[in-house]
C-alpha cells in the first residue's frame, strides 16, 4: 500500500455479486421464522365507491386462518406524505378505510397458519359495494362533471402554483418562433424482479421487520408512529433487494397491516407480493401532461421556455406527493440558456393507483417535453439538431451557473458530451426498406438529495444528511457502518473503495455494515435520489481521512517523528525514506483500544463517527443518442443503437456506473417503446405490461466523463438515474428524424406499433 489512490477508479469487482450468483443473498423470502403464518390482502375489484356491507365470519372459521383484519381493526394505522404540496389538504392516509378510490386498494389482511389456507380464505371474505362513477385521465378529473374523489374539497384539484419567471408570456409573445406542443409520458409501472414483501415479527414488545427497503429508518419511523410504538421498539432489517427503482423507498399500507398482524397474533406474518398484484399495488409514476412552448430568435436563439405540468396523483398524494412533478418543473431548462424559463405546476387525484417515486423521478418526463421541442423547432427552422443544442448550451466558464428555475449548477462541460455524442452515434444504412433516424437528447440531472433545511423549506419531512462510522479493530481491519443501504447499486464496494484510500488498508480488509436500523447510523431518506454514494461517501471520506489522522497521529507520538515525516504503506506507518522507523497498523490499533501510549489528550479507540449534510445538489449530466429503424407496414420500431457519454463526477469505480447506465437505459426505451399502464373507463387496468427484453435493447456505447463536483468531498456525483432520464426523448427524436411527415404528433409515450401505425394512417 502507498499513499496513492489504488481503489478509487479502478474496476473492483462488487464483493456483493459472489454473495448473489452462488445463492447465498438474503432476500426476505429467505426469512423463515418459527411459527410464521402468512398473510393475504384482500383488494378491492372497483375503482370507486364505498363498502356498504362486509362479512368476514366464514373467513374467520375457515381452518388454519388466525386473524382478519378490515377498517375497524385498522382505524388508527395511518402513513404520512412526506412531501407537501402548497394547498395540500391531506396530509396522511389510512391504511385500510371503506371509502374506495382505485380497483387494488386494501380493504382486509387475512392471516393463516399456511399461505394456501390465507389464500382460500381470502376468497370467502365478502363485501358489497356502492358503485361510484370512475375518473380516469387527470384532464377529465378537472372537468366540471367528474366524480369528487373527496365531495368535501369540493374538487379534484390538490395544487397550483408556479415554479421559476412568472412573466414568460410576455417573453413568448416577442420571439420571432414559438413550438408549443402537448406531450405525455405514460403511466410505468416499477417492475422489479422481486416484488415487494415484508416479515414482521412482535415479542417482548419490540417489533421487528424485515423489508426489501432502500430506507430502513424511513420505514421504521413510519412504523412506529402508524402503530403507536416508541421508535426504540421498532427494528428493520433490510435484506438484499432485487430491484428498487425508487419503489422500495417507504412503508406502503400492505406492509403497515402485516406489522399490525404480527402484534394482534403475537407470532411472525409474511407478506409478498403477488405479481399479479403489482400493477395495483406498489405505486407506478410518469402519467403527466405537459404542454410545452418554446420561444425562440429567428437565428434559433433560445428565448423563453415554459410547461404547464398537470400530474396525475391517483387516489390520493403518496408519500411523495407531488415532488416528481416539483422536480419536473426546476429541472425544466437543462443544460440550455434561456431569458425566461417557468412552469405551472397543477395536480389532481383520479380513481387510480396512486403514483409515487421511480428512477429519474420527473426527469425523464421534463426531459422528453424539453428536446422534443427543441427537435421540433429544428425541423420548423432547417437547423441541425445538434447545432441548435450547441447554439444554446452552458458553457464550462460559465459554471457555476444560476438556472431561471432556482438550481446552481456546479461542474461540467455540457457540450463537449453533446460532441462527444454526435461523433460515436451513426444510423445503419438502409437496405430493407425501413425507415431509419438518430436522435440525440440531452439532460441535466439533480443527483444528492440536500441539503436538509433546504428540504424543509420545500415541504419535505425528512433530512437529507448521512451519517459514517470508521472503526479500525485491534486486528487492522477496517468496518464502515453507513445508513444508506445496497439495492443491486454496488454501494457496499464504492463505500469500501473509498474507505481502503482514505484509511491506507487493502480493500479486503475492509467490511462494510449496511441496512439495520440497530446498528447503522440514521438515515432519514436511505438510498434514493441517487444519493448514496454523493451524500453517504461524503460523509465516509471525511470520516475515513480524520481516522487516518488519528492513526498517523499516534504513529508520530511513538514513533517519536512528525506526522508530515510519515506514510502509510504496507500495514504499517513509516518514516518516508526510513523503511526500518515503522509502526504496524496492527500495533497502533492494539495500542489504541488498550490506550497504550497515546498522545496527551487522546481518548482510546480508533474510530471517527462524520454527518455530511449537503450545502446544494450535485448536478450530473449526460447527452444520449439512440438510432432506430421504422416499418412503416407495421409501425413496428427497433432501437438499432444506442450511445450515451455521462459525467457523474468522480468515478469510484467506473464498471459500476457502466452497469448504473446500461440498466437505467434498458427501462428508458421500455418507457419510450413498451411500458405503460392503462385503465378502462371503470378503472380497471389491463392485465397487459409489456416490458422489453435483451432482443430490444441494443448494445450500448458508454463515454464517461470526470469533472468533480465542488460540493461533494471526494468530487462524487450521482450515477443511479441517468440512464433513465435521455432514452425516451432520444427514442422520440429518432422516430421524428425516420418518419418527418409525422414528426410534430409524435408527443406522446409508449410509441407502440399501433400508435405509430395510426399516426402514418392519418
Amino acid at each position: 500500500m502507498s499513499d496513492g489512490h489504488p481503489y478509487v477508479g479502478t474496476r473492483a469487482p462488487r464483493r456483493e455479486d459472489s454473495r448473489l450468483l452462488t445463492g447465498q443473498g438474503k432476500f426476505v423470502g429467505d426469512v423463515r421464522l418459527p411459527g410464521m403464518a402468512y398473510a393475504v390482502v384482500v383488494r378491492s375489484p372497483i375503482a370507486h365507491g364505498r363498502v356498504t356491507r362486509r362479512a368476514v365470519k366464514a373467513a374467520l372459521a375457515a381452518d388454519g386462518v388466525l386473524d382478519v383484519i378490515t377498517a375497524e381493526d385498522a382505524a388508527a394505522v395511518r402513513l404520512p406524505c412526506v412531501s407537501l404540496a402548497p394547498g395540500q389538504r391531506e396530509i396522511s392516509y389510512p391504511a385500510l378505510e371503506e371509502a374506495i378510490r382505485y380497483a387494488g386498494q386494501p380493504l382486509a389482511v387475512v392471516v393463516a397458519r399456511t399461505a394456501e389456507a390465507a389464500h382460500d380464505a381470502a376468497g370467502l371474505v365478502d363485501f358489497e359495494f356502492g358503485e361510484l362513477p370512475a375518473v380516469i385521465g387527470v384532464e377529465a378529473a378537472l372537468d366540471g362533471g367528474a366524480a369528487l374523489l373527496y365531495p368535501d374539497w369540493g374538487t379534484n384539484l390538490v395544487t397550483d402554483f408556479a415554479v421559476g419567471d412568472t412573466d414568460c408570456e410576455e417573453a413568448i409573445a416577442g420571439a420571432a418562433h414559438v413550438v408549443d406542443m402537448t406531450f405525455r409520458l405514460g403511466r410505468a409501472a416499477p417492475s422489479p424482479v422481486e416484488p415487494r414483501g415484508i416479515v414482521a415479527a412482535y415479542a417482548e414488545e419490540t417489533l421487528t421487520v424485515w423489508a426489501a427497503t432502500q430506507a430502513p429508518h424511513h420505514v421504521r419511523d413510519h412504523a412506529a408512529e402508524a402503530l403507536g410504538l416508541s421508535h426504540h421498539r421498532v427494528r428493520v432489517i433490510g435484506c438484499d433487494v432485487g430491484g428498487g427503482f425508487g419503489a422500495k423507498e417507504h412503508l406502503y399500507p400492505d406492509e403497515a397491516l402485516v406489522c399490525l398482524a404480527a402484534i394482534r397474533l403475537g407470532r411472525p406474518v409474511t407478506w409478498t407480493e403477488s405479481r399479479s398484484d403489482h400493477l395495483v399495488a406498489t405505486l407506478p409514476a410518469r402519467d403527466a401532461v405537459h404542454r410545452g412552448r418554446l420561444a425562440l430568435e429567428a437565428d434559433g436563439r433560445f428565448v423563453a421556455l415554459h410547461c404547464d405540468i398537470l400530474g396525475d396523483l391517483g387516489a390520493h398524494p403518496s408519500n411523495v406527493g407531488i415532488s416528481p412533478l416539483a422536480v419536473s418543473a426546476i429541472m425544466l431548462p437543462g443544460p440550455y440558456r434561456f431569458d425566461r424559463a417557468g412552469a405551472r405546476l397543477r395536480a389532481a387525484v383520479t380513481t387510480t393507483t396512486p403514483t409515487g417515486s421511480y428512477r429519474g423521478f420527473g426527469q425523464p418526463e421534463v426531459t422528453w417535453t424539453r428536446e422534443r421541442l427543441i427537435d421540433e423547432a429544428a425541423r420548423r427552422l432547417g437547423l441541425d439538431p445538434v447545432e441548435i443544442r450547441l447554439r444554446n448550451m452552458i458553457g464550462p466558464e460559465e459554471l457555476p451557473y444560476s438556472t431561471r428555475t432556482w438550481q446552481s449548477y456546479d461542474s461540467g462541460d455540457y457540450p463537449r458530451a453533446l460532441r462527444t455524442l454526435r461523433e460515436i452515434a451513426r444510423a445503419r444504412p438502409s437496405h430493407d426498406g425501413r425507415r431509419r433516424g438518430v436522435g440525440f437528447s440531452c439532460h441535466v440531472e439533480a443527483t444528492g438529495l440536500g441539503p436538509s433545511m433546504g428540504m424543509k423549506a420545500a415541504g419535505q419531512a425528512a433530512g437529507g444528511f448521512e451519517t459514517a462510522i470508521v472503526r479500525m479493530d485491534l486486528d487492522a481491519s477496517v468496518v464502515v457502518h453507513a445508513g444508506v443501504v445496497g439495492m443491486g447499486q454496488g454501494i457496499e464496494t464504492t463505500l469500501a473503495q473509498l474507505a481502503a484510500d482514505g484509511v491506507g488498508v487493502p480493500l479486503e480488509r475492509v467490511h462494510v455494515v449496511l441496512g439495520d436500523t440497530s446498528a447503522t447510523p440514521y438515515s432519514s431518506v436511505g438510498s434514493i435520489a441517487s444519493r448514496s454514494l454523493v451524500v453517504g461517501g461524503g460523509a465516509l471520506n471525511r470520516a475515513a481521512g480524520l481516522l487516518r489522522d488519528r492513526i498517523v497521529a499516534i504513529a508520530a507520538h511513538q514513533l517519536e517523528a512528525a506526522p508530515e515525516d510519515l506514510e502509510i504503506a504496507d500495514g504499517a506507518v513509516q518514516v518516508k525514506g526510513d523503511p526500518g522507523a515503522r509502526r504496524t497498523l496492527r500495533e497502533i490499533a492494539t495500542s489504541a483500544w488498550r490506550g497504550w501510549d497515546l498522545p496527551a489528550g487522546m481518548s482510546p479507540g480508533l474510530e471517527e463517527r462524520v454527518t455530511h449534510d449537503p450545502s446544494a445538489y450535485t448536478y450530473a449530466y449526460g447527452a444520449h443518442a439512440a438510432a432506430v429503424a421504422v416499418d412503416e407496414e407495421t409501425g413496428a420500431v427497433e432501437v438499432e443503437g444506442y450511445w450515451v457519454v455521462g459525467d457523474s463526477g468522480v468515478l469510484v469505480n467506473p464498471a459500476i456506473v457502466e452497469g448504473q447506465l446500461r440498466g437505467g437505459i434498458a427501462q428508458g426505451i421500455g418507457m419510450a417503446l413498451t411500458e405503460e399502464v392503462v385503465y378502462s373507463p371503470d378503472g380497471q387496468p389491463s392485465a397487459d405490461y409489456l416490458l422489453p427484453t435483451v432482443r430490444e435493447i441494443p448494445e450500448i456505447g458508454i463515454v464517461l466523463l470526470e469533472t468533480p463536483s465542488p460540493i461533494t468531498p471526494g468530487g462524487m456525483k450521482g450515477a443511479g438515474e441517468a440512464g433513465t432520464i435521455g432514452p425516451p426523448a432520444a427514442v422520440g427524436n429518432a422516430v421524428a428524424a425516420a418518419l418527418p411527415e409525422i414528426a410534430g404528433r409524435i408527443t406522446a409515450t409508449p410509441l407502440t406499433p399501433q400508435v405509430l401505425w395510426s399516426l402514418l394512417a392519418r
